[in-house]
């Protein structure tokens, strides 16, 4: 007659299989994903430091410089994996927003390759942070002046790696509400009303 497995032989099996589940999500999460479909948004990236808009300009320069509705500062970004990790490039330049190896933030034309690539993070404070997919624990980052911060010398919790999403100037949400506005109404107070109103005020 078999012995029959423990409980612990039971737990183990489960632990090993939630493991090896964990270990192959996040290698998935890595792989950039060529098979599913792609989520393409466009919007401003507002920089907390200088108050103003990333721009990709014709030069192949990325800085912080534009103001709300430049036509530099429109954005179109795509979502790399299932997950958060993002490509961002000019809608008027065609550039993709990458970083070298020093840490700096260049213009490409194809933006394929990993340093190209994003990870969008949601901070407690609502605004979002760009973390570098090749080159580990470097932002996307920009001074007062706007411009670019060497990736070396970034950390999530510093305002320069700060931003906020917003929408081109004049456009309008992909799916608009479809219920109108709260209106207002003032009903004339009767005797009933004025007793409720006052003895709830006292």
């Amino acid at each position: 007659m078999r012995p029959i497995p423990s409980r612990l032989s039971y737990l183990f099996l489960h632990l090993f299989a939630f493991c090896y589940y964990a270990q192959h999500v996040s290698e998935q999460s890595k792989v950039t994903d060529r098979v599913s479909r792609r989520l393409i948004r466009i919007y401003q990236l507002y920089s907390r430091t200088s108050g103003k808009h990333v721009q990709v300009l014709p030069n192949k320069k990325i800085n912080a410089m534009a103001e709300d509705g430049d036509v530099h500062a429109k954005l179109i970004v795509e979502t790399d994996t299932f997950g958060s990790r993002v490509r961002i490039k000019g809608a008027e330049t065609g550039f993709y927003i990458c970083m070298n190896k020093r840490g700096k933030l260049i213009g490409k034309k194809n933006g394929q390759s990993r340093d190209c690539i994003f990870t969008e993070i949601v901070l407690e404070n609502n605004y979002t942070a760009l973390r570098n997919a090749r080159y580990e624990g470097w932002y996307m980052a920009f001074t007062r002046r706007g411009r670019p911060r060497k990736g070396s010398q970034t950390r999530q919790h510093q305002r320069e790696v700060h931003f906020m999403k917003r929408l081109p100037k004049g456009q309008q949400p992909n799916h608009p509400s479809h219920h109108r506005p709260f209106d207002f109404i003032h009903y004339p107070f009767s005797q009933r009303t004025k007793r409720t109103r006052y003895s709830s005020e006292r």
